[in-house]
């Protein structure tokens, strides 16, 4: 029998990376994962387990900060692939941007040396649409993977600018390597669907935010979303396929959705749980002018601005990938998961 490929997928704990774990193991994979420490690793088996996996003797665990050397040699060894997908950890924004922005372009050129020395064969990394298209403003034709943020983006947050710092730092990281390393990135725009455990990513506040009534009038805002169970597929793909090598690949369900359309479909389907959901809808100038004194209120109004008509073509002609969810069942079946985890406590 062929031996199985090993396949490394970093932070393992994380909301992407642990729905990557459970379709790689599905699919037969050998699956080494990153934790910041070991203690965590209950955390992992427990979600697989209720979601199907009953032998676990194809994963096994490695502990890995992003912010230091140790073990990482060890992780990539013996490794055919890595999924570069844990980002690095902040517990609120912090004050000096470069203190996000540095551990994120300090990490991901810490993953691809390593799975250089290692002689890994391609490296994915989960990059974002922050990284693609906060500063494409023309609704006359398809933002697409050709697209790049400017970094100097009135409006743009910390997150966003490091992602794209990051990705920028990585490519030119490839490049230098003189092509012996393969490389290709996923940019997905926000996930949401259902997760495996309590652990969710930070899309999933816009949704909070909304059941728990602090949007007393809601911004005339639209929104691109992805099911995680497709960024997950998505990534397996661009792993496997030789198309994928060097490209950029947005994941994102079809179409756009706005922030009143979410609130409505919230009150519709879940009128128990979204009685605090306001129907009001933001009028755009108040927007416009909130954005002249408060940092979030400038960040909503570059979200306003930017164009929405996403494609998600390549993704589909290049990898023969098909989103399983509409942006209407995404946001659903995130909503699932809030309620089944109770993350909607204040209602």
């Amino acid at each position: 029998m062929e031996k199985k490929e090993t396949v490394l997928v970093t932070g393992g704990t994380g909301f992407v990376a642990m729905q990557i774990i459970l379709q790689l193991l599905q699919i037969g994979y050998r699956v080494r994962t990153t934790v910041r420490n070991l203690k965590h690793t209950n955390k992992v088996l427990s979600a697989l387990s209720k979601s199907g996996i009953k032998a676990f003797g194809d994963l096994s665990f490695i502990e890995t900060e992003l912010t230091s050397d140790d073990n990482w040699f060890e992780a990539m060894d013996g490794c055919k692939f890595a999924l570069s997908v844990a980002s690095p950890v902040f517990f609120e924004i912090p004050k000096d941007e470069n203190e996000a922005i540095r551990p994120a372009v300090e990490g991901i050129l810490r993953v691809l040396k390593f799975a250089q020395l290692a002689g890994v064969k391609r490296v994915v990394m989960t990059s974002n649409f922050g990284a693609v298209g906060f500063s494409q403003t023309d609704r006359h034709r398809e933002t697409t993977e050709s697209d790049w943020t400017d970094t100097k983006t009135k409006g743009l947050s910390i997150y966003e600018k490091s992602k794209t710092l990051a990705e920028m730092a990585a490519w030119d990281f490839i490049k230098n390597s003189k092509g012996v390393l393969e490389f290709a990135t996923i940019n997905p725009v926000a996930i949401l669907g259902p997760s495996l455990d309590n652990h969710i990513s930070g899309s999933f506040h816009l949704l909070q935010h909304l059941l728990d009534g602090s949007m007393k009038a809601i911004p005339k805002i639209h929104l691109n979303v992805v099911d995680v169970r497709d960024v997950a597929d998505l990534h397996i793909r661009a792993m496997a396929s030789p198309k994928a090598n060097g490209q950029r690949f947005i994941a994102s369900a079809d179409g756009h959705i706005s922030m009143p359309e979410i609130a409505r479909l919230l009150k519709i389907k879940y009128p128990k749980v979204s009685q605090k959901v306001s129907l009001i809808s933001l009028p755009n100038w108040v927007l416009r002018f909130a954005s002249l004194f408060n940092g979030k209120a400038k960040e909503g109004l570059l979200l306003m601005k930017m164009n929405r008509n996403v494609s998600n073509t390549k993704a589909k002609q290049f990898l023969n990938w098909k989103p399983i969810a509409t942006k209407e069942q995404t946001i659903l079946s995130a909503m699932e998961s809030i309620i089944k985890y109770k993350l909607n406590d204040n209602n």
